[in-house]
């Protein structure tokens, strides 16, 4: 019933979308709304403070008590009006939705699918993923770092960044304390505070390259098809780089390989 309701409110002028979060699943939602920009007007609506439940995937974020609290939100925010295919961005308070996106956490369906086409199938809309969906100007100050975010969920046990050491222009920009952890293995790591998220996708356009796991920032390479290189997960594959130049690692040798690669040919 709500798959039907969704293909018959696909023939609107104007549709208004909703989503919760968490923060990389609004990024991999873009390509639907920027496919269906092309002929309609479109809304995105950003629920805050959505309880957090176990979902599909079997699972809480950390200890958070929502999918997006209101500083994600306030820090979301001035990114997603960067962007020009969304018509009206505003957080939500009982406007009239046509497409749920969270409705995606409800599919009966394996996860470990392309994170970004969970949408293709909720909504039968596709997208060339070699395509970016996320535009952002350069950042003005700080340009060709070898940018880091790797979340503490989702790490690969079989590698190390220990060797990293030997490279300079290293930089940090996710949680405080998980720059603290990776911090042990790089003694040269360097952290950034950005003010926001759109400060926070500058800094990764304007990256040498994006390293990562599964992770918000990894989200914002993709959308933005800069050099990247993916950490996998061995239990969760949720994410298959498209596009640009990208690497993705399993095993240790493979991990220093590709680094090596991406850093000279930037």
């Amino acid at each position: 019933e709500k798959i039907n309701k969704i293909n018959q409110n696909l023939k609107k002028e104007e549709i208004s979308f909703l989503h919760s979060g968490h923060l990389g699943d609004i990024i991999n939602a873009l390509p639907v709304i920027k496919e269906l920009s092309k002929n309609h007007k479109c809304n995105l609506y950003i629920q805050a403070e959505k309880k957090l439940e176990i979902d599909a995937l079997g699972y809480k974020n950390r200890d958070d008590k929502y999918y997006l609290s209101k500083k994600m939100c306030s820090m979301l925010l001035p990114l997603l009006k960067e962007q020009n295919f969304i018509n009206n961005i505003e957080l939500y308070s009982n406007q009239n939705i046509d497409i749920d996106l969270d409705l995606f956490r409800k599919i009966p369906m394996n996860f470990n699918l392309d994170s970004v086409r969970w949408y293709f199938l909720l909504t039968g809309i596709e997208f060339d993923l070699r395509e970016k969906y996320l535009t952002v100007e350069d950042h003005p100050s700080l340009k060709d770092k070898i940018v880091i975010m790797r979340s503490t969920r989702r790490r690969n046990p079989f590698i190390n960044y220990k060797f990293i050491n030997n490279y300079k222009d290293v930089f940090f920009i996710g949680l405080r304390d998980e720059y603290d952890e990776l911090k042990k293995e790089i003694s040269n790591l360097e952290f950034y505070n950005s003010k926001n998220f759109l400060e926070l996708a500058q800094i990764i356009k304007s990256s040498r390259f994006f390293l990562g796991n599964a992770s918000f920032g990894f989200a914002i390479a993709e959308a933005l098809k800069v050099p990247r290189l993916l950490e996998s997960y061995p239990d969760f594959p949720a994410i298959y780089p498209n596009g640009g130049m990208f690497h993705n690692f399993y095993f240790q040798v493979h991990f220093e390989e590709f680094f090596k690669k991406l850093n000279k040919s930037n």
